[in-house]
């Protein structure tokens, strides 16, 4: 492969890194999770040791008032990443202002929102977050949005759906394959909309090798990008799952970093060797 973009990883200062890892595994009721602390810093080193190169880095705001806060990391990460990080700006359904907050994410150079609505408690079509859909819209911003998973009624693909359906020129990358735990489902609701796209991070530890490789080719590998969900599952494995599909040289490189360079408009330069396959 050319190269290989992680396109889903959790990102935390490291003064509340671990606390903020062990929030999301008791919320999993456990994964099984490499000893990583959740920093940049780790991040970059273990995707490296994965040869993952490129990383796209954000962090979910559990309250409106964290959403600046957590901006400006994310902005400030990327910066001091060397060119080794997307970032998207977290968003939170009752911000007073989402206009105001995408101003500022946007200044800051980030390329999109990440929403969360099992962990921010909101339904994925609540009229509140169909203002923050509209806004992205508008303004160009892809939206990375949890899919899944039966437990709850926030992300499920019929909400999802009504998105999709709503809001045709909104880029939506829907993780878990369009929804943890009901992976066919979403596939069969969600593959016909073509601003859908899907990562396969925390997805393919739990399927047949078959089942995984239909699904994909259901949405087909130019919309389907891969994702680690660092820091809560082991990279290595994450990519040996995927190479482990039997798929053809031409979708692996669509799901490896074609489909992510697509979607956030991510340019490198083809002579350059990718320095995480160096």
């Amino acid at each position: 492969m050319t190269r290989i973009i992680d396109s889903h990883c959790h990102i935390y200062p490291e003064k509340i890194a671990l606390r903020a890892v062990d929030a999301v595994e008791e919320f999993y009721e456990g994964l099984p999770r490499e000893p990583w602390d959740g920093t940049a810093a780790q991040l970059m080193t273990s995707g490296r040791e994965a040869g993952i190169s490129h990383f796209v880095v954000f962090t979910v705001a559990t309250t409106p008032h964290q959403v600046s806060g957590i901006n400006r990391f994310i902005a400030q990460s990327v910066r001091e990443s060397g060119g080794c990080m997307t970032g998207l700006g977290a968003m939170h359904p009752d911000s007073v202002d989402f206009a105001r907050d995408l101003d500022e994410a946007v200044a800051l150079g980030l390329k999109g929102v990440k929403l969360h609505p099992d962990i921010q408690r909101f339904r994925a079509d609540d009229p509140r977050a169909m203002e923050i859909y509209r806004e992205c819209e508008a303004r160009g911003l892809p939206v990375c949005i949890h899919g899944g998973d039966h437990r709850y009624d926030y992300s499920n693909p019929d909400r999802i759906e009504a998105v999709a359906k709503a809001f045709p020129r909104l880029q939506l990358q829907v993780a878990h394959l369009g929804g943890w735990s009901v992976w066919e489902e979403a596939s069969l609701k969600l593959s016909k909309y073509p601003n859908v796209w899907v990562d396969c991070c925390s997805s393919l530890y739990w399927l047949e090798k078959e089942t995984a490789r239909d699904i994909i080719r259901r949405y087909g590998s130019e919309r389907v990008l891969f994702g680690t969900d660092y820091p809560f599952w082991p990279q290595k494995r994450e990519l040996e799952d995927l190479l482990s599909l039997g798929l053809t040289g031409e979708e692996l490189e669509n799901i490896c970093w074609r489909s992510a360079a697509a979607l956030y408009d991510l340019h490198f330069d083809e002579t350059e060797e990718d320095p995480g396959h160096a």
